[in-house]
């Protein structure tokens, strides 16, 4: 198995918030092309890598019809925000995508300055707690008062600023003590490595159904990605691969997994009960640990999306937990990102010809 780590390190060190993900897109791209068949992107700006099965011999030439297909989809944005004003200088920020503003004081971030099309280095700042609004300068300081100092003068920040400019987080990749990595963007960005494992593994392997391995834009804000590519491609069944909370100082309810233990299979209404079969026995067979992730209304993920277009999707969720979702110091471990990989190849090496017709809701 190929060390993931020096991809993982270059994806979660580029920006790509959600509608501008060209930088992270760009590096995908580049990374599956020797992986699959065909490399495209959609018009949205998802990218699409097709791995082809082989049909068995078994079956009759004379039989026409396309291959069936999975499309195991992981979404490249990330949260971050966007400039709404400059004061004097100051750059003030909203958010895109659900950021938690009690994690941005102090936060490195860069401004990806479209006036000189440059990135500008700055941190996020907020005014001593006497100056704001009264009752606003206890307990969490509202985004509405944060802002931006490049330690530019006001007059160079006006050239090269503009209202609408992204903001994304500016925090380094640390390898962290057990095998554990640290930085933003990991939600999605570690996802986006364990389907790149996956693609790797599957080079040795077999297979009958076709692979769509997808990186969609969007997830964070509108699922546009997740809901565009399965409507172009048409897969016969669908996964989505994200991230789920990983446990930690103050979370160890049953929604929370322990890092390091392997990943989670989604239970719900999102989730075909058939599917979720199958990856339980796939991840039994081949001693990948594996927790059931309760989605009791929805998951989330591209999933929701995926199911839900054209006549419907038999979809699956597989999840890599993770600590401090959503923050600039996101936290996962290694090993679990080799087992999410290994686990979809092997699941994806399972599927007979006649999957699908043996998929039953019991």
């Amino acid at each position: 198995m190929s060390d993931i780590l020096p991809f993982l390190k270059s994806i979660i060190s580029v920006s790509g918030v959600s509608g501008d993900e060209a930088p992270a897109a760009d590096l995908v791209k580049k990374q599956w092309t020797p992986l699959v068949d065909e490399i495209s992107q959609s018009r949205l700006g998802s990218i699409h890598g097709l791995k082809r099965g082989v049909l068995k011999k078994s079956l009759s030439k004379a039989d026409k019809s396309p291959r069936p297909s999975v499309m195991i989809a992981t979404h490249m944005d990330a949260i971050g925000m966007m400039v709404t004003r400059i004061v004097d200088g100051f750059i003030y920020i909203t958010n895109v995508g659900g950021i938690d503003s009690r994690v941005l004081p102090g936060t490195p971030v860069i401004v990806h300055a479209s006036g000189t099309k440059e990135e500008l280095y700055g941190v996020i700042a907020m005014p001593p707690a006497n100056l704001l609004p009264e009752g606003e300068g206890s307990g969490v300081i509202p985004m509405k008062y944060l802002f931006i100092d490049t330690g530019l003068l006001p007059g160079e920040v006006s050239k090269r600023v503009r209202i609408g400019d992204r903001v994304s987080f500016g925090t380094e990749p640390v390898e962290m003590s057990g095998g554990t990595v640290s930085g933003h963007t990991l939600d999605n960005r570690a996802s986006v490595a364990a389907l790149t494992v996956c693609l790797e593994e599957l080079q040795s392997k077999s297979l009958v159904w076709d692979v769509w391995a997808v990186a969609t834009v969007q997830e964070e804000t509108s699922f546009g990605g997740s809901y565009t590519s399965t409507f172009q491609l048409r897969p016969t069944i669908a996964i989505a691969l994200d991230m789920t909370f990983g446990k930690g100082a103050g979370a160890n309810g049953y929604q929370t997994f322990p890092i390091g233990k392997g990943v989670t299979l989604g239970i719900g209404p999102t989730v075909h009960p058939f599917l979720y079969k199958r990856f339980k026995e796939v991840a039994e067979r081949i001693e990948i640990p594996v927790s059931d992730d309760l989605m009791p209304e929805y998951s989330s993920t591209d999933a929701d999306a995926m199911q839900l277009t054209a006549e419907g999707i038999p979809t699956m969720v597989v999840s890599i937990p993770q600590r401090y979702m959503h923050t600039a110091v996101e936290l996962v471990a290694l090993k679990d990102i080799q087992r999410a990989g290994r686990l979809l190849a092997e699941f994806v090496a399972s599927l007979e010809a006649d999957f699908i017709e043996r998929i039953v809701w019991d």
